[in-house]
């Protein structure tokens, strides 16, 4: 084959990739936001309390207030998934990648997440929870200026990867975590949760442009704490919702720029009190 040869190959390779790609981007539907709802389903989680969550999630996406976000956004759709997660490989996907543009749209979302009772497993791995979300971007055939994962949680990572490595990693492509540490103290395994989760969640686990985290204190706290959080991450903080709401409630809890917690005490804590699952 000559040099000439090859190099019309190449050319045409080359050109082939970039077609492809460009293929690709024209067929990925364009929304404001691409949102993973990652969920705690640990055992740490009592049957009430999944049920709970569940509920606080339908009643978000469906609100008035969370609607009015999304239709003022530039496309006024966003694509979302919700994701149930607790050990290193359980992870499930109870709605896929869908579009919420109207009431309607929602409505389908809250028929997919009421149609099967919630599911529970042990152990707790945010790493992995934020892995899987990683890849459900990949995964997407949406295309946006915003991903965000959206993790709630009882308690700190116990098992997979370091979670401040895991977030680092998230954070490099671009995209953001917000969460909702959950420090309700209930369920099975309280051993294995830590008073100021609040302060492990915004050190260890959020990151990324405009990151941020609610805290829920109480259960009765958490339809109100899903419903703020989602409006804040879709209508942003040059929107007017955003500075009513900031008006209404105290401050968000961002991301910390030099981690001062020990990311590594939900390894700790799990280490030392194994003989608690052993005794069982």
């Amino acid at each position: 084959m000559s040099a000439v040869t090859k190099a019309l190959l190449a050319g045409s390779a080359s050109l082939a990739l970039v077609l492809g790609l460009a293929v690709r981007s024209m067929a990925a539907e364009q929304v404001d936001v691409e949102l993973v709802l990652a969920v705690d389903v640990s055992l740490s989680m009592s049957p009430d309390e999944l049920e709970i969550q569940r509920h606080g999630y339908a009643a978000a996406l469906t609100d008035d207030r969370v609607l009015e976000a999304i239709a003022e956004g530039v496309y006024g759709k966003i694509a979302v998934t919700y994701v149930e997660w607790a050990g290193t490989t359980s992870q499930i996907v109870v709605v896929p990648w869908t579009v919420i543009a109207n009431r309607t749209d929602a409505e389908r979302v809250v028929k997919q997440l009421s149609a099967k009772p919630p599911n529970s497993a042990r152990r707790t791995s945010i790493s992995s929870a934020l892995d899987f979300g990683r890849d459900l971007f990949v995964e997407s055939s949406f295309t946006s200026a915003k991903r965000v994962i959206d993790i709630s949680g009882d308690g700190p990572n116990n098992q997979g990867p370091p979670i401040d490595v895991i977030r680092n990693e998230v954070v490099a492509q671009g995209i953001t975590i917000n969460g909702l540490p959950l420090m309700t103290n209930g369920g099975f395994g309280n051993g294995y949760e830590v008073a100021d989760l609040d302060r492990y969640y915004a050190d260890c686990v959020i990151g990324g442009p405009g990151a941020f985290m609610i805290p829920v204190n109480d259960w009765s706290q958490f339809p109100e704490a899903i419903r703020r959080k989602l409006v804040l991450e879709l209508a942003g903080p040059s929107s007017r919702q955003w500075a009513a709401m900031e008006a209404a409630h105290p401050p968000v809890i961002h991301a910390q720029d030099k981690p001062k917690y020990d990311c590594l005490i939900g390894e700790k804590l799990w280490r030392d009190r194994t003989w608690l699952w052993e005794n069982r």
